[in-house]
């Protein structure tokens, strides 16, 4: 007879956030673990803003290994955490938590995820490349930090107002070894000749407003220019379908989401995430 003891302990992790319910992270984190026989859970847990400081202390007395942060958590949640990994504080915002031992360290693995997908999906290194971003919200935020970490030699911020992103051009010509511009967002965005990479960086596309478009001049969207969109949902967004017409080549918004969700998976598990089995299981959930 063995002297092992069965354990009935599963390790849990999620993602707090208001609203949640549509959060899909769940279908392919669910379908890592149990690809690799892990006796994890992952929990979609609904958090109002004036409850996160509850929430994070329930997350310290259940033993969770980590959480997931996503609207609008992801910058309240700093003040409540023990440290912050250096992109998360050059970023200004956590979208994973880890714990260490005893203390919850914040993480920001959006950026990291979109790096991963233009380096692995697309076949392009980032390094020495021009990429511009549509927006200026915590999305291009965390992916204009990397790409400039990554090499990229110039990044464009092309967003509606100043407020936004001028700070953001500020951090990264403070902060990185990129150079960048500020460009007002009048009418439809006119792509320079010599970008490498475009990015749609904003909510414009996302289910049910699927037949929208950011306002970009299409006619400037070249062959061979690689343009993206960070909306998962549909993955093939008219943007994209609009740029593919032109010649361009197209990354979708669902190779950021599983980079990330793959990073935040090895961070917390300590083994290499099932990358295609991650994607199968969010486009099949999608899907349906």
């Amino acid at each position: 007879m063995s002297n092992e003891t069965k354990s009935y302990k599963a390790e849990l992790v999620g993602v707090f956030g208001y609203p949640v319910a549509e959060n899909p992270t769940i279908v392919m984190q669910e379908a890592a673990f149990q690809a690799l026989g892990l006796n994890w859970r992952y929990l979609t847990i609904e958090v109002r803003p004036e409850q996160l400081a509850d929430a994070v202390r329930g997350l310290r007395a259940f033993n969770m290994a980590g959480i997931n942060l996503t609207i609008p958590h992801k910058v309240a949640v700093i003040p409540h955490l023990d440290g912050l990994s250096p992109e998360a504080e050059l970023i200004g915002a956590v979208n994973t938590v880890v714990r260490e031992g005893d203390r919850l360290i914040g993480h920001n693995t959006d950026g990291k995820g979109f790096v991963r997908s233009v380096r692995e999906d697309a076949g392009m290194d980032p390094a020495g490349k021009r990429v511009v971003f549509l927006g200026a919200g915590g999305a291009a935020r965390a992916m204009a930090v990397e790409m400039a970490l990554a090499g990229a030699a110039h990044v464009t911020i092309v967003n509606r107002t100043s407020d936004r992103g001028q700070p953001l051009v500020d951090l990264l010509q403070s902060k990185t070894p990129a150079q960048a511009e500020y460009v007002h967002w009048q009418r439809a965005y006119a792509v320079p000749v010599e970008a490498d990479i475009l990015v749609n960086a904003t909510s414009i596309g996302l289910y049910p407003h699927v037949n929208e478009v950011p306002a970009v001049a299409i006619a400037s969207i070249r062959p061979g220019l690689l343009v993206c969109d960070v909306i998962p949902n549909p993955p093939r967004t008219a943007f994209l379908r609009a740029a593919e017409a032109r010649g361009a080549r197209i990354l979708d918004g669902l190779g950021m989401l599983v980079g990330q969700g793959a990073i935040a998976f090895k961070m917390w598990t300590g083994v290499d995430a099932p990358v295609d089995v991650m994607r199968k299981a969010l486009e099949e959930g999608l899907a349906a």
